[in-house]
């Protein structure tokens, strides 16, 4: 396959994807999901955190989720009547540079024990202190890890176009209530991560009635 074979499909791909909301009731094969899911474990992080996990859902999970949350997510109401799979995106709290996650990122990265770990939270420790100024707020740690997760979710949803799959991201919903309600389902755990969006997937039930518009390529991408 040369480059030129690889960047019509991308581009292809990039201009097939649009955010749908109303899917048919066709289901996603198993294997296709897991690969889409692959791109997202795959993904990079910053520092290498991984600071996210991702819960997957079929059409039983989704009634459920459909009616614990459907009155409070005015951005997922068609998508949670008619998605073949939903995934969350969660994002992991309290990721300071002397958290626990911070150290078990170190070790899975074989820099878990002596000076290099040492070295490597000090250099943590500035960079969440210093240039970041974060350290002390669970908000902004919390929105830090947060920005991550959308590295996964567009890596998932090119894949899914790539694979001819419909996407939407969504994040429509109130964030404090839906983060209760997947909690008490024993979903998640609110003292160690969050809701940070939500991914339907599905094909779509009909082309969208309004063509795709974008600001002119020259405004938005410059040479310097």
């Amino acid at each position: 396959m040369t480059n030129e074979s690889v960047k019509q499909q991308v581009r292809e791909a990039f201009d097939r994807r649009v955010a749908v909301r109303v899917y048919n009731d066709q289901t996603i094969p198993r294997e296709d999901v897991e690969f889409i899911l692959d791109t997202a474990w795959l993904s990079p992080s910053s520092v290498g955190l991984e600071g996210w996990r991702f819960l997957v859902l079929d059409r039983e999970k989704i009634a459920e989720l459909k009616s614990a949350i459907k009155d409070v997510a005015w951005g997922a109401q068609p998508q949670l009547d008619t998605a073949s799979h939903f995934v969350i995106l969660l994002a992991e709290k309290n990721a300071r540079y002397d958290s626990q996650a911070i150290r078990e990122s170190l070790i899975r990265r074989g820099l878990g024990e002596g000076e290099a770990l040492t070295s490597r939270i000090d250099l943590y420790k500035s960079f969440q202190v210093r240039d970041m100024q974060m350290a002390d707020e669970p908000r902004a740690l919390w929105d830090w890890t947060a920005k991550q997760t959308y590295i996964a979710l567009g890596n998932m949803m090119t894949t899914a176009s790539l694979l001819g799959i419909d996407s939407c991201p969504i994040e429509g919903f109130e964030q404090t209530v839906v983060n209760q309600k997947l909690a008490d389902l024993g979903w998640i755990n609110p003292d160690k991560e969050a809701v940070a969006t939500l991914l339907s997937l599905g094909y779509r039930l009909k082309d969208p009635k309004h063509p795709r518009s974008r600001k002119p390529r020259q405004e938005v991408v410059e040479w310097v």
